[in-house]
């Protein structure tokens, strides 16, 4: 039987496939096809330094200068960019009509100078300076009072919007707070507790969607998991900005990041995938509630007409069956 579970993280409904799933083979769309040699020029190339902006930081090799080759991982101002930090934010009303300025930041975090490694194939060295350099990051843009929230994020494979084959992540500091994880602070003021916290000991009393802990974090596929194979990695140290995470957790979270999207991709025969990192807004009025956590969102399908018309997520494979899935893959890596 199809199942209605309420996602109270962003307050809305999803619908849940029957029990049996549908397995990843059965998916017809959004594999990535094996990799194939570079084509063309790439801008993110070690050597290609003077065609991008002006790097904002950089972990580099000893004695290689500021904009030149010898670096490891490199954050730059994101060229093509809708967002400008020129100015204030500027509101304007026309009737029903309600707009503001482009007020923001956008950044890419390039991950490697080669560019036939693919996130999950990282080295441990760069998958903990890009973890550092995304906490850096947010730290840095957190600072400006006109910046309200930090968005990391990551588009892996064309379905998953990708423009650029490069392994690169991008960071968005935005002038207002998005509404999605507004069940946090709602759970809070009805609750007095914190919802993430309240959810991982449930998780963790039941284990059917644990697929894997360790000393700092739980891996779970959530119970209103929107997406087939929705994983989030979830702080056991309750924090509300990714910015306060210490060193010890940085590093879990780099071991972590780089076994969890090895399995989906292993275990989803190459899918597409987002990741996103979900925390607390900055220069803004506190609103307990908030608990940061990291979210992979496998690309299976497209939306359909009634997800774009209702807003309700229709999942094919029960939270209760990826798990399984992905914790077999994650054995064995």
């Amino acid at each position: 039987m199809n199942e209605l579970r309420r996602d109270y993280v962003r307050n809305r409904w999803v619908s849940i496939s029957s029990a049996l799933g549908w397995k990843p083979k059965d998916f017809p769309v959004m594999k990535i096809s094996a990799s194939s040699p570079q084509s063309g020029f790439c801008p993110f190339c070690e050597g290609n330094e003077e065609v991008t902006p002006p790097e904002i930081a950089a972990f580099r090799q000893e004695q290689s200068e500021p904009n030149g080759p010898g670096w490891l991982v490199r954050a730059i101002p994101n060229k093509f960019t809708a967002f400008s930090m020129e100015g204030s934010l500027e509101e304007r009303k026309d009737g029903v009509f309600h707009r503001y300025n482009g007020l923001g930041q956008h950044e890419v975090v390039i991950e490697t100078p080669r560019h036939d490694i693919d996130f999950h194939d990282l080295e441990t060295k760069n998958m903990e300076m890009t973890i550092a350099m995304f906490r850096l990051r947010y730290n840095d843009l957190a600072k400006d009072q006109r910046i309200k929230y930090v968005q990391i994020y990551k588009n892996r494979g064309m379905f998953a919007g990708a423009s650029l084959g490069h392994c690169h992540s991008q960071i968005i500091g935005l002038p207002f707070a998005p509404q999605e994880n507004i069940g946090l602070t709602q759970y809070y003021k009805e609750h007095r507790e914190c919802l993430i916290c309240t959810m991982l000991k449930q998780e963790l009393d039941a284990e059917e969607r644990i697929v894997y802990q360790d000393e700092h974090f739980v891996v779970l596929c959530p119970y209103a998991s929107r997406f087939a194979y929705e994983t989030w990695i979830v702080p056991k140290r309750h924090t509300e900005h990714f910015g306060q995470v210490n060193e010890e957790e940085e590093k879990g979270l780099a071991v972590l990041c780089k076994r969890v999207s090895l399995a989906i991709v292993k275990g989803l025969d190459n899918v597409s995938y987002n990741f996103v990192i979900n925390t607390a807004p900055v220069n803004s009025p506190y609103e307990p509630g908030y608990h940061w956590y990291m979210e992979f969102t496998p690309r299976l399908l497209v939306a359909h007409g009634f997800e774009i018309a209702t807003g309700i997520y229709m999942n094919l494979v029960p939270p209760e069956t990826a798990a399984p899935v992905l914790r077999e893959a994650l054995k064995e890596c």
